[in-house]
């Protein structure tokens, strides 16, 4: 079979939506599965439905290894296959796409004067950058004369000098890195790199006035080249994409900056899930307490009950009925946001979870269970305490859940070993070592001992929890039902009847 290209399409008669030429608009440090799926896909709806007429420049932030991307996305004409699947409005979906937004893909150290040289067009004007979340630290290591600077901040600094020197406005900065106040933070790197080279005060101010740095929150799962159905793919497709990209159907993207960002990037026009605001905590809020917050809330009770697998738990009354209780009930009456927006955005996070394409174990999410729900569940116990005066029964068993299931009683190399007391098979709790010394330690406590142990960590959740009245009793009893009734007794307990 023939490559994917241009030439490729033509000979076959393809008929779907390609925009083969158009001024590169968008230089984009990135070349992953993540921004492919979706960034340069939104962008790519832009051109089709509300005529955005724009193409975007990969550039590899990192050294190319033995597997040559760059290479492959140009002897591609930077065209990839697309497939966003999931469960939608109550049925399966599989959309398939052909994205022909991305011109060429450029390695910033093999190509570094060629990306520099583009700080020359005049039709540029974004910036979008996944640089993974390491990406974006200040490096007092990088100087100016390096060709290019290590780190991505510092080759952001370079390149946006090289704009300066050409007299040219600057950019709007879209930051899509997975950290808090991910644009704010790679601006602060980038204005001390100028500070540090001695760069100038026309520049500095350039920097602030002409280019808006845009903390983004970015949320769809992107599964990436799907190795096991690759071959079945290019042989339905009929040509060979060695980029193939897979993804959820579900997908919004917050971004923090001026309303203006509308008049010039079309988001409302293509009909996209963008939402720009002058602050996106709200947003990220209702992310981390619904979708996160319901992951962490119900896996260890669901693994605890024999379930492996997310999309089982929502086929199960028992666990799917406790799930919904803790967010439409506990959690979203301690949100920022208003009732509508949340209970839409849960409505699909329940649809989402029952991707029939993504097999997510429990397991795989029990990882760091300690952190997680600290900051994921603990924030929506407390807000449910300081609003009604009471305490959320379902986030309060899922704290029971928790201690049950970091019940382990053997301390080795990859883990802490426990036992699933339905399928009575070992499993391997995996946290940071404190957490996991702390729980070989405890092991064989009565309920009430470990509970009491659990609680009053400070080094857990930054607070003593056995000061939320009532809190430590309610959890021992529930831990109680756990160990006398099971887990999914314990959450039947807590479902609004």
């Amino acid at each position: 079979m023939k490559t994917l290209n241009y030439k490729t399409l033509e000979e076959m008669n393809y008929d779907g939506y390609l925009l083969k030429d158009a001024p590169v608009r968008v230089l984009q440090f990135g070349e992953g599965n993540f921004m492919r799926g979706f960034v340069d896909y939104f962008i790519d709806m832009m051109n089709e439905k509300a005529g955005f007429n724009t193409k975007v420049t990969l550039v590899q932030p990192i050294g190319q290894g033995s597997f040559r991307l760059k290479d492959i996305i140009n002897d591609q004409d930077g065209l990839y296959t697309l497939y966003l699947q999931g469960f939608q409005d109550g049925k399966e979906v599989r959309e398939k796409r052909i994205i022909s937004a991305v011109k060429n893909c450029l390695n910033a150290y093999e190509d570094w004067n060629e990306v520099l040289d583009m700080a020359a067009g005049k039709e540029l004007r974004i910036i979008t950058c996944n640089t993974t979340e390491a990406g974006i630290t200040y490096d007092p290591s990088c100087q100016f004369t390096d060709a290019p600077a290590s780190s991505y901040p510092g080759k952001l600094t370079q390149f946006l000098y090289r704009r300066f020197q050409n007299q040219l406005p600057g950019f709007i900065i879209l930051a899509c890195e997975l950290i808090d106040n991910n644009g704010k933070e790679l601006e602060k790197c980038v204005l001390q790199h100028a500070f540090d080279w001695n760069l100038g005060d026309e520049f500095t101010a350039w920097i602030k006035n002409e280019n808006i740095f845009c903390s983004t929150l970015v949320d769809r799962i992107v599964t990436g080249y799907p190795r096991s159905e690759a071959d079945s793919m290019n042989a339905e497709n009929g040509y060979v994409d060695q980029t193939l990209d897979t993804g959820e159907i579900f997908g919004v993207w917050v971004i923090e900056g001026p309303q203006s960002i509308y008049d010039e990037i079309p988001f409302k026009e293509a009909g996209l899930p963008v939402i720009v605001t002058d602050n996106h905590k709200p947003y990220k809020e209702r992310k981390v307490r619904i979708l996160n917050g319901a992951h962490t809330s119900m896996v260890l009770g669901a693994f605890l009950g024999g379930q492996d697998i997310v999309r089982d738990c929502m086929y199960d009354p028992t666990i799917s009925a406790y799930m919904n209780e803790a967010i439409y009930n506990e959690i979203i009456p301690t949100l920022s946001l208003s009732k509508e927006d949340c209970e839409e955005f849960a409505h699909a996070v329940t649809e989402r979870f029952k991707n029939p394409f993504i097999d997510h174990e429990l397991l795989a999410i029990s990882l760091n269970s300690t952190a997680k729900w600290k900051a994921r569940v603990m924030p929506s116990l407390l807000g449910y305490v300081e609003k009604f005066g009471k305490l959320p029964k379902a986030l309060t068993t899922s704290l029971a859940s928790y201690i049950a299931f970091y019940r382990g009683s053997e301390l080795g190399e990859d883990g802490l070993k426990a036992v699933n007391p339905v399928t009575k098979k070992e499993y391997t709790i995996k946290d940071d070592a404190p957490v996991l010394e702390f729980y070989a330690q405890n092991h064989g406590k009565s309920d009430e001992e470990l509970v009491s142990l659990v609680l009053s960590n400070e080094e857990f959740w930054g607070q003593d929890l056995t000061k939320v009245n009532g809190l430590e009793q309610a959890v021992t009893e529930a831990l109680n039902t756990i160990d006398e009734k099971g887990a999914m007794a314990a959450m039947s307990e807590c479902i609004s009847r």
